[in-house]
């Protein structure tokens, strides 16, 4: 065998070594360039990530009445309560309930971090099976028997702070998240 058949034999391993690693990072590049656009396209657009929280100025809800807005397709109530509502729900022996939870449970502290208990603010969804329960004051029919909300589906009586007390709703309508971005506005979600 002359020299020249034999330097063919050897097999340099660094270089192999070499253009494994190369080819796998290249592939890997490959790989991600096509993946990403498919990846990113799942995520949520910005029109839907701005409607996934919503501003409401509590200065515009008069004493006694409350406002309606849409949160993630489901209506929030915010009610400005009156010092008989709030006396009213801090009364309650929250023992007799169906699903206990104390007026101050259901508030969220305000930017000094203090319960302000004139504002409750709820998921306006009947917790027995989706119905928007109905509350407006000044209507006492639809006010239910305890001053809240009146489910008109079913017959679930809800109270001043939201709390279930009569009818077939398992549960009390349902607290949002919320902060209060100052001291006359919230934001929800």
């Amino acid at each position: 065998m002359s020299d020249t058949e034999h330097s063919h034999d050897h097999v340099d391993e660094e270089k192999r070594d070499f253009i494994y690693i190369a080819a796998g990072a290249v592939a890997a590049v490959g790989a991600g360039a096509i993946g990403w656009p498919l990846v990113s396209q799942m995520s949520m657009a910005a029109d839907t990530k701005a409607a996934g929280s919503i501003e409401i100025d509590l200065s515009n809800i008069d004493e006694g009445s409350q406002v309606k807005s849409l949160w993630r397709g489901k209506p929030v109530f915010v009610r400005h309560r009156t010092p008989a509502e709030i006396a009213e729900a801090e009364a309650v022996d929250v023992a007799t309930l169906p699903d206990p939870a104390t007026d101050n449970e259901r508030l969220m502290p305000n930017k000094e971090g203090k319960l302000d208990p004139r504002y409750l603010v709820m998921v306006g969804v009947c917790t027995h099976f989706g119905c928007v329960p109905i509350g407006e004051q000044g209507k006492v029919d639809a006010l239910g028997e305890y001053g809240g909300w009146y489910c008109p589906c079913h017959g679930s009586h809800y109270d001043t702070a939201g709390r279930i007390r009569k009818g077939p709703a398992p549960e009390n309508l349902v607290i949002p998240p919320y902060e209060y971005v100052s001291d006359t506005v919230i934001k929800v979600g």
